[in-house]
């Protein structure tokens, strides 16, 4: 007969936080959120910290390498999706690796025979006012000019009219030669009284811009994550199939560390996975999951994984449970995987972070996942909503929303995250095709979101992550405490989402 657990399996809104005492040094602005993602002896540091416990999601509508730059700058690190060729992940990552702080690749570009038609296309597809001419209409091509709104009024001319009878030429532009520093450049904008200077190669090619905006980005961003060599840092998905040819291409590229992307984790797959890379390339990191469940975890490091994923059928695009009846409530699950966790720190001297994957449905249940030992949290639906995810932005009745599909979806059709070793497809679904609400720019909503965990934090009297695991105090709560929980018997003016 099955072995049954008959205490039920609960989610992060069966639970709240109790609050402690909290002295005069308890203020959000003292409150440190740096957390380990890799593993490490006692007495030593791990090879990499984050400055936020956030990760975004190995998926296709979530992390390419814009997110990753974006993410980055918070202090948190974007896995790359790994649904894609070897050569794309790769160059996405090389593009994160290489990208410099205050030099911007052109994301908006057209050919000089191209049409008023297509910039004005070109804009309410990027939102972004300056649009390079090149002599192919990539951001690598030969620069040929410039186009902002200053040059055209699409009600004014001929939406058929050339781009090059309106743009601003070449010869009457101001540009920086590769190589120039941020200062330099800086310079030139505000001597010549202009907000954007084409950086360009020694052929002329297009290399990035440099904008007036930007010259306070690195006040803004101050827990931006880097590495020895001060570059973003960045992971990316790999699978359990193609691994000895993506590895050694995502290495090559950069990556600083790798996270196996699947639906299950307590596998053989996992573990000839984890074993190869790490006879092959030691001084490569690389998470595995997803467990719910102490043998779980334990099967994951006894294999050798860097930090393990917590999390089956949790994700708001997730059909996992419904369809095969596999997985376990979210708090559950990481309540005990992280008991395991230091169950074996303190048997062995080595701390395995623990990441909880799914299930954060508001921005509490950050805090309360950290609060029941996770070190960090990866996010999908979450990052999917802003301009920075690669999906796309729509008009639905009004309002703006962005495309997030599941990757056991019929549209991303990723059968390697769902592998059991046999046929090389997806027989049937896990995941959804959805909408969520547009959010915006994913800085404002970060700061906003890590404003509320770092203010209950000091409500619980903590002023790091570990303080908070450590002194925290959690009580599950009736269905009807939840209601309580909320706005009720009230008839509310706006319910807008912005500060959920």
């Amino acid at each position: 007969m099955a072995k049954i657990i008959n205490e039920p399996a609960h989610t992060f809104n069966e639970y709240l936080l109790i609050p402690n005492y909290s002295d005069e040094n308890n203020i959000p602005s003292k409150v440190s959120l740096v957390t380990p993602i890799t593993k490490f002896k006692k007495g030593q540091e791990p090879k990499i910290k984050m400055n936020i416990p956030m990760v975004s999601a190995i998926m296709q509508s979530v992390s390419g390498d814009k997110l990753a730059i974006a993410l980055a700058k918070e202090g948190g690190i974007s896995f790359i999706f790994g649904a894609q060729s070897i050569e794309n992940e790769a160059r996405m990552v090389k593009n994160v690796k290489s990208y410099k702080a205050g030099f911007v690749p052109s994301d908006s570009n057209v050919k000089p025979t191209s049409t008023l038609k297509d910039v004005v296309a070109l804009k309410e597809k990027t939102n972004h006012s300056t649009i390079a001419v090149t002599s192919d209409g990539t951001n690598k091509g030969k620069l040929l000019g410039i186009i902002t709104s200053r040059d055209y009024r699409p009600s004014k001319m001929d939406l058929n009219a050339k781009v090059s009878s309106f743009m601003t030429p070449l010869n009457k532009l101001v540009v920086g030669k590769d190589g120039i520093s941020l200062n330099k450049a800086n310079d030139l904008i505000w001597d010549h009284k202009i907000n954007q200077l084409p950086i360009i190669g020694k052929n002329g090619e297009l290399k990035y811009f440099v904008f007036r905006k930007d010259y306070d980005e690195h006040k803004k961003y101050p827990n931006e994550l880097l590495d020895d060599k001060k570059r973003y840092v960045v992971g990316a998905g790999i699978n359990t199939r193609d691994y000895a040819e993506r590895v050694p291409a995502l290495v090559k590229a950069g990556v600083d560390i790798l996270c196996i992307d699947s639906s299950e984790g307590f596998t053989e797959w996992q573990k000839k996975t984890i074993k190869w890379i790490k006879k092959n390339y030691p001084n490569i990191p690389v998470g595995a999951g997803n467990v719910v469940n102490a043998e779980g975890f334990r099967f994951l490091v006894e294999a050798g994984a860097d930090f393990v994923k917590v999390g089956i059928g949790g994700g708001s695009i997730c059909i996992t449970r419904e369809t095969k009846g596999i997985g376990r409530g979210q708090a559950t699950a990481v309540i005990e995987v992280c008991k395991e966790r230091d169950k074996y720190f303190k048997k062995t001297g080595i701390y395995v972070p623990v990441c909880s994957d799914g299930g954060i449905v508001l921005d509490h249940h950050i805090t309360l996942a950290l609060a029941m030992g996770a070190d960090f949290v990866m996010l999908g639906r979450y990052f999917a909503r802003f301009d920075e995810s690669p999906s796309n932005k729509v008009n639905i009745n009004g309002t703006f929303y962005k495309e997030y599909w599941g990757e056991g979806s019929a549209r991303a059709r990723n059968w390697q995250r769902y592998d059991l070793g046999g046929e090389s497809t997806l027989k049937f679904e896990e995941g959804v095709d959805s909408y969520v609400p547009y959010a915006g720019a994913l800085h404002d909503n970060v700061v906003m979101s890590l404003e509320k965990v770092k203010s209950t934090m000091c409500n619980c009297g903590a002023l790091t992550i570990k303080e908070l695991q450590e002194n925290a105090t959690l009580t599950l709560v009736s269905s009807t405490s939840i209601v309580e929980g909320g706005a009720h018997d009230v008839i509310q003016k706006d319910k807008t989402s912005s500060f959920k």
